[in-house]
Order: C-alpha cells, then structure tokens, then sequence
C-alpha cells in the first residue's frame, strides 16, 4: 500500500480543530436537529414552529390556530396567545429575541416550577424556533403583546435591522411568523397539503376545543379546511367507530406521580383515553404532549401487557378457553381494538427517543399506565357483563382464525416446499447443495446433461445446486396453463424453487400460492451455451420467469452466467473473451507480440471442469449479469413481439432488423 510523504505529526495540529458558529451549526448540519436534510426534515422544522402555539393554545391562551401555505413555499402561522417574549431579559443581559431566535437551547419551557411557563408542552428543547429561523430563506416576525407590536426580520439565519417596537392599543395579543424553507439548507422544500392537514387533525384532535384553520394557496386561490374536536379524543374514536362498533366509546383519565428512578425527580402524568371495540375496524394511535408517537414506545408497552393480561384473565375466569388452547396474544386484541391515548407529563422530564419524538421511553409512564388499563379494563368488565362477554368473544374469534390461518399457512409452505432433502429423489436428475443458508444457496440451470456433467464437477457443492432443462422448454406466453403445468420441466423446476407461481388458474393447484419468503434460493443462474440455441433457451427461461413468477426479476434473484466465447491460448496463459470486442482488447493491450492461439469456446458440457469453475461458477472470477428490467412495460413489449402472438410485430422486427443476421442463418 502506498503511503504518503507527510510531517510527524501528519498535518493534524492545533489548528485543525473547528467549530461552527451561528446559523452554520444547523445550516450545514440540518440533519442533526431536524432528522433529515430532505422533506422530511423540512416537514419537522415547520412542526416546530406549530408546536409553539400548539403549546400557548394548551395552557388557556388562544383558542384558534391560523395556518397559511403560500405558493413560494412559505408559511405562515398566526396564534392569539400571550405573543413570544422578546424585549430585554435582565436576568440573561440581553434582548429575549436573540435567545429565543439566534440562541439553540434557549427558551421558556425548562423551568416548570415557575407558573408562568408551560407545564405539558409540546415544544421541549429550546431548538424548534431557532432551528427553523436558521435554516429559513426569511423568517417575518409580527408579536402583539404588553401594548406593543414587534417586529423582526431574518435572512438566511442572520437579523436585519434588529427589534422594531411600537404601541399597539387594541386588545388582542399573539404571535404571527411567515418563513420560508430554504433551498440552501433542504434538498426539498414543497410540502404538500396532505402533509398539513395529517399534522393539524390530529392536533385539533388531541387538544380538545381547539380550532385550527389551514389555508393552502393553489393558484390564485386559497382551500380553507377548519379542523375541530369538541370533545378531543372521544369524538375522533366515534368518528372512525362509526355506527358498527361491539361497544359504546369509553372515555377514561387519570393523573399519577412518580419517578423514572430513585435519584430522578418526581413528575406528574396525566392520561386521557379513548376505545372502543369492533368487529371490522382497528386503530392505535399514541399522543404525549401532543406529539403523535410513530413509533409509540412506553405507551405501546404498556398497552400490549395491561389489554393482554386482562383480557386473557377474563377468558379464564369464565372458562372460555378450550381444553389445552394457547393463550391469547396482542395480535388478537389489536384485531378488533381502536384506541386513541394523549397523555401529558412535565415537559422537561420527557424521555423522547430523538428530536423528532417519535417514542418516548419514561419508565414511570410505562408503569403507569399499565396499572391504569390492567384496573380501568377489570372495572369496566365487572360493571358491563354484556359489553366484557362480546369483546372476549370476537378476541377469540380473531385468535382462532389467526391459528387456522397460520396452520394453513404453514400446511401449504410444506406442500409447497416439501423436505429440502429429499427434493433430489423427487425431481430427477436435480443435484442439490449442502447447505440450508437461503441467504447463500445458487441455483444453477443448466443446458441438457453434458453440461450438468461439467458443472456438477465445476461447482462448489456446499452452495451451489444444478438442475437441468432438457432442450427447449415451452414458450410460455404463447402456451396456456393447462400445458405449461404438464410440462414435467417447467412442474421441476417451480419445486425446486419452492416459492410457487403468481398465476390463478385451476391447473397449477400445487402452486397456487406465491410467496417470496419460500423461495429456497438467494440467486437464480442461468447458465446456457454461448451461441444461438444457447441464446434461444435462455429467452424461454427469462420467458417462464416473467410469466410466472416476475417477483423474481423484479427483486434481482434471476441472474445470467456469462459464457466466454473465445479462449486465448499463449505459452504461458489462458485469456477468455466474452465478445469480440474484448477479444480484441486481450490481443492488442496483453498479449501483444507473443505467439497465440483463438479457439472458440466449446459448449459447456465439453469445458474442462477447472474451466468451467474459473469462467462460470467461482464467484470470484465468474460473470453474472443480473436480470433487473427497468422498464417492465417495454420488457412485456419485446417478449410479445418476439415470442408471443403478435405475428405482425415480429415480421417487422425481421423486415427491419433481419440483414444484421444473415452471416448467422442457416441457408444450406
């Protein structure tokens, strides 16, 4: 390995070590506070901004959320809270602008005794508002409070012109910020209006009473969509229950205190629910400060062992087991369970997995609410027989129906798959490998016995089997399936693969059913002759494959072994080409002047089995090309013109491409 000429100390000094300063440490590192540089982290920095008067809204200031999506991408929102802060702080010694827009980790939100600040927010880390000024074109700032209107101005993370301040005698107070994503610092800005309309529903769903309005500018015209839920999550579990559900909607709260540790402090978690079940319709969905949980975490937790542990006691208790039968799981109970949490804690004591908090991790919350459903779920089937009989009922409908499904499952995979062992006394002349790894297994198919011959020899029989076709099998897109399934080539070669056809038809019963994860093989050759009835085969395999099982090509497990066509012989080495162009390459650039002889290559079953193994089967000298059309649309086209029914296609193909071929026909 070369190496390089450099000073002791390799360039790497004192002065190597940087920092970003101001906007530069979002601006040039996005992902980092955003989870992303793409849409997706672009959709995150406007949440921020939303989660700040989300917040206000929460603790009784402002009832209505005002959300604006331009043409030019900007944004605006408008809340009627208190209005941010932002005149001269003389704890901090500067203005509160600079902290809360220029200042990450600065904010109103980390000390909770004080009863001014927000006890359960939704905004935690004193990054949101900085963040997205950083990463934004222009940020337009308009705060209405204390009898003062301020404004501020931002370009591209940096103020222009500082805090303008004047008198502003009317009432009304609040915060509006217009900002624009910018191109410099997302790869993607155009959020579209779905994205609003998924975050603000379930806003207006989680804090109850809240109206929140979006306005999505199309055109010269705006699509105002109002989102409001009187009574929160209740009214959104009725909503997606609708007139069908086994039980009426349940509302149940309470408030718990405790601690993730001995040695961390104590906190307060409130927690709202809303269920129901039925027959038809599931849903879970998790919220904490607002925050839809993604990925849930302890509340998922402790959903899953509180309705298990308690469904499943009741089944006991009143011996609705059958002898012997397993015990339920939470896939039963998620079968006919829609449930709809928001919980609240002390806002800087949430344990959220990352930034976006998509999960959070608190253990006391976990415990809490595994108790409050274990006792709330026991109370609720002592008080309401009836309702507690039907929901153990469908719960054992969904289990047993699970199992049956499961076992037929199952059933099938065997018949489908039968035992790998044996599969080489059940399909004739098949030679399998040693391995069971599906992650390393090849399939070679190979053209007719002498070349099963060579290549049983060549191969590497922990990983690699063989299977011959015999001639030319069926053209299957001209063929219908009652043959091709009585074709005992194309019957072989669908149980060795194992994973069945994508076709319905009554004449492939054995292989009705498709599944990619039966597929006993991680790659798929073909391995044919390289001259024209090679060429020919290998059309009517890749033909077999995109008729009945396209999957297979279309998730890269059909490969072509590539055969060389020439062999070049010297005094001292072998050179193979695989075209003549690259004949040609090896003569000129490495053989050069030295004697040498060209031999065509022979067919497969007439190579030598170091041959065979060096051009075919080693994986680290053999030449697979990996069969990945990406067009499927022309891919259907071809194979119709060439080999299908369209006869007028195919005498033009000829008429126009047919004088390239007639040094190959056979004219005698």
């Amino acid at each position: 390995m070369a190496t390089k000429k450099i000073s002791s100390n390799g360039g790497y000094d004192n002065q190597s070590i940087s920092s970003l300063k101001g906007a530069d440490r979002v601006r040039k590192r996005p992902a980092v506070i955003f989870g992303s540089d793409g849409i997706d982290g672009c959709q995150h920095s406007i949440f921020e901004i939303i989660s700040n008067s989300i917040d206000e809204a929460r603790e009784g200031y402002g009832n209505k959320i005002i959300i604006t999506r331009y043409n030019d991408y900007s944004i605006q929102v408008e809340d009627f809270g208190r209005g941010i802060p932002v005149d001269y702080n003389n704890n901090e010694k500067c203005y509160n602008w600079e902290l809360v827009f220029c200042e990450l980790y600065a904010g109103g939100k980390y000390n909770s005794s004080s009863e001014d600040n927000y006890e359960f927010s939704l905004g935690l880390n004193g990054l949101g508002l900085c963040a997205t000024q950083y990463a934004s074109e222009y940020m337009d700032v308009e705060i209405k409070r204390d009898g003062y209107k301020y404004i501020l101005y931002f370009e591209h993370g940096e103020n222009i012109g500082g805090l303008k301040k004047e008198p502003y005698s009317k009432k009304d107070t609040g915060t509006k910020i217009r900002w624009k994503p910018d191109l410099q610092v997302f790869t993607d800005i155009n959020v579209g209006e779905d994205y609003f309309k998924d975050i603000i529903k379930r806003q207006a769903i989680v804090n109850p009473g809240l109206l929140i309005e979006l306005n999505y500018q199309t055109g010269n015209s705006f699509n105002k969509t109002e989102f409001y839920y009187k009574e929160g999550i209740a009214d959104y579990v009725r909503e997606i229950a609708g007139e069908n559900s086994l039980t009426p909607v349940q509302f149940w709260q309470t408030e718990r205190k405790g601690r993730d540790r001995e040695d961390k402090p104590e906190y307060k978690v409130k927690i709202d629910a809303a269920l129901c079940f039925h027959k038809s319709v599931k849903m879970l969905e998790y919220y904490h400060n607002s925050s839809f949980l993604e990925h849930g975490g302890a509340p998922d937790k402790a959903v899953r062992s509180a309705f298990v542990s308690q469904i499943d006691a009741y089944l006991k208790q009143n011996n609705r087991y059958n002898k012997n039968e397993s015990k339920i799981t939470f896939a039963d109970v998620e079968d006919c369970l829609i449930l709809v949490i928001s919980s609240l804690s002390t806002a800087n004591l949430v344990s959220y997995a990352n930034q976006t908090k998509k999960a959070i991790t608190n253990k006391f919350i976990q415990e809490a609410m595994t108790d409050f459903f274990k006792h709330q779920l026991e109370v609720y089937f002592i008080e309401n027989p009836i309702e507690a009989e039907r929901i153990g009922s469908q719960v054992l409908i969904n289990k047993r129906s699970r199992e049956d499904a499961e076992k037929s499952r199952l059933n099938l995979k065997k018949k489908l798959s039968g035992n790998v062992d044996n599969l080489a006394n059940r399909v004739e002349k098949f030679v399998d490998c040693r391995t069971k790894d599906q992650t390393i297994r090849e399939l070679y198919i190979v053209e007719g016995d002498s070349a099963m011959g060579a290549c049983r020899k060549a191969r590497n029989p922990d990983f690699q089997a063989i299977i011959p076709v015999r001639g030319k099998i069926l053209n299957c897109l001209k063929a219908d399936y009652d043959k091709i399934f009585k074709s005992d080539i194309i019957v072989d070669l669908c149980k060795v693969l194992g994973c069945g056809v994508e076709v319905k038809t009554k004449a492939n019963k054995e292989f009705s059913t498709f599944d990619l994860n039966n597929l006993r093989w991680n790659r798929v050759i073909i391995c044919t002759d390289a001259d024209v009835d090679g060429f020919q085969i290998r059309t009517l395999i890749l033909t077999l494959f995109y008729r009945l099982m396209p999957t297979l090509i279309n998730e890269g497990r059909i490969y072509i072994a590539e055969s060389p066509l020439y062999e070049i012989n010297t005094k001292d080495e072998t050179y193979f080409a695989y075209s003549d162009k690259e004949k040609a390459d090896i003569i000129n650039n490495k053989i050069k002047d030295k004697k040498y002889e060209i031999h065509r290559s022979k067919g497969l079953g007439e190579n030598e089995p170091d041959m065979m193994s060096l051009t075919t089967m080693n994986p680290d000298t053999r030449r697979l090309i990996k069969v990945m059309p990406d067009d499927m649309k022309l891919t259907e086209q071809v194979f119709d013109m060439l080999l299908g029914d369209n006869l007028a296609g195919r005498k033009d193909h000829i008429a126009q491409n047919g004088y390239m071929y007639l040094d190959k026909a056979d004219i005698s």
